[in-house]
């Protein structure tokens, strides 16, 4: 079913699932906690209350903070009182953080304990913040108001109805370059992409998400499209301890970025002998069958490998300003080198070899940057900056990105990603940027140090270089390799494990 509010979502799936399980949470090492779909629901309305008590009308209201229950209830009596929420993200450095609590013209910060700092600096750099909610503080003072006493203070129903078209969130772009940008999303963005598709997951899949909270594809997907099936979603406390936690919630789905997933990988080839079966229920456990992959190239041998275990990768493509998923795939339906079918409210074109969409999930602008909106938006168009193709079934092939495109003295376009793909396939390399220097195209490698040490690899340069050479002789000669660099360590990354090119 198709929703077209985020409350909508919230109110339907309280009324079928009730005080079934909503949110699993842990307490302790090995201990779960667990809040009902009533329990959320009944939440929710009092922040909503809260925010009314306060003042907080057709406002904006920041928050930060890891993943958490308060954070999603947070987010829900934001969005669901005719409020827009600005979720930010946790690790920016607090300048930044409170460049964008300022920019976004936000009149309240929800905020998790472990920013003390953004909590101290606000009150001096944010002259439009009027309150600060901390998520863990127990009783209100100086600093900042205590979200547990204030929803036990207010607690209560709330029954606003936003409008589809009513701004619900503005979301700042992590970008690979240049400032980061607002993108206003509206209910009938955020609900519609979440929802208009189906993936055929069962009622009660159990999910654990992992990406951050603040992050487009984790709100989508995990939270909205989750509850949307009435999911049983784990919070997964720490990267470092998802393979614990993975045996802790025993999840079915979990949604990933590509990073994640080869770092996955490289733990199960540490395994490769033994049979896939004792593999995949000690690592997954029994219950595990798919990943979903978005937000960069993933090599198609990643399907293989995992599908050895019985286990579905399924890829996706998006962008902040389509909330964010343009494309999927589906268990059923997988071409390998494509990032998906079209999903349902989506039509796209190319001009240019660049691909353009259109449809209900596109953003209405980038908050007070009504120039980079202009650029972006043509006539109900979405420009995403990609380049690739469109087949006939609706399967969407990426090439690269426009804006990245190195062109060569004779004139050809050459674009940086296809390289960087091809030579990621190896396992000598676990991070490689493609772009120009004086002239000519070069190759900075960041190698996997761990592999080439069980391989006994003593010249890690000609190694590298045997690599680029073996590209070289199959490449055209406007897409060789002229320049190797070597690096000792990983490249700046932004909040979604992109490379950071500039």
């Amino acid at each position: 079913m198709t929703y077209s509010t985020i409350r909508d979502i919230l109110v339907e799936a309280e009324q079928k699932f009730n005080s079934k399980d909503a949110i699993r949470y842990k307490v302790a090492k090995d201990t779960i906690a667990a809040k009902s779909y009533a329990d959320l629901k009944a939440d929710t309305e009092s922040f909503s209350c809260v925010l009314e008590a306060l003042g907080v009308q057709k406002a904006h209201v920041a928050l930060t903070g890891m993943t958490s229950y308060p954070w999603l209830v947070s987010y829900f009596g934001i969005v669901n009182s005719g409020n827009v929420a600005v979720p930010l993200d946790v690790s920016l450095p607090m300048e930044e953080m409170c460049e964008l609590i300022d920019r976004s013209d936000a009149v309240a910060l929800v905020v998790d304990e472990i920013r003390k700092d953004v909590m101290l600096a606000a009150k001096q750099k944010c002259p439009k913040l009027r309150y600060l909610i901390s998520m863990q503080k127990e009783v209100s003072d100086e600093e900042a108001l205590s979200f547990g006493a204030l929803l036990k203070e207010h607690k209560g129903s709330y029954d606003y109805k936003p409008n589809p078209e009513d701004l619900a969130t503005i979301m700042f772009t992590s970008g690979t370059t240049g400032k980061s940008k607002g993108v206003m999303l509206t209910h009938r963005n955020m609900a519609e992409n979440a929802t208009c598709f189906d993936m055929k997951f069962p009622e009660r899949s159990v999910l654990l998400t992992v990406l951050p909270i603040h992050h487009a594809y984790c709100l989508s997907m995990d939270i909205l499209k989750g509850l949307s099936l009435g999911s049983i979603i784990c919070i997964n406390d720490s990267l470092i301890r998802m393979a614990k936690n993975i045996k802790l919630f025993q999840p079915n789905v979990i949604l990933m970025v590509p990073l994640m997933i080869e770092t996955m990988a490289k733990k199960l080839q540490d395994v490769a002998g033994l049979p896939p079966e004792i593999v995949k229920r000690e690592v997954f456990g029994e219950q595990f069958h798919t990943i979903c992959s978005g937000g960069a190239y993933l090599p198609p041998a990643m399907l293989d490998l995992f599908a050895t275990y019985g286990i579905d990768i399924l890829q996706g493509y998006g962008m902040t300003e389509c909330a964010p998923v343009i494309s999927t795939t589906m268990s059923w339906n997988i071409k390998k080198g494509s990032v998906g079918q079209l999903i349902p409210n989506c039509e796209a074109k190319v001009v240019d070899e660049e691909l353009w969409v259109r449809g209900s999930s596109v953003m209405q602008g980038y908050y007070q940057m009504p120039e980079e909106t202009k650029e972006t938006l043509v006539d109900g168009w979405l420009r995403t900056g990609d380049l690739g193709y469109v087949d006939e079934e609706g399967f969407v092939y990426l090439t690269g990105r426009k804006k990245n495109l190195i062109i060569t003295k004779n004139g050809e376009n050459v674009s940086p990603e296809e390289l960087e793909n091809r030579l990621s396939e190896s396992p000598l390399i676990q991070e490689v940027l493609v772009r120009e220097s004086e002239g000519v195209i070069e190759a900075e490698i960041f190698p996997d140090y761990e592999y080439i040490e069980k391989k006994n690899i003593s010249n890690i340069q000609a190694a590298l270089q045997e690599l680029i050479d073996n590209w070289n002789k199959q490449a055209p000669a406007y897409k060789k390799i002229y320049r190797l660099k070597v690096r000792e360590t990983e490249f700046a990354k932004t909040p979604s494990k992109k490379i950071k090119r500039y």
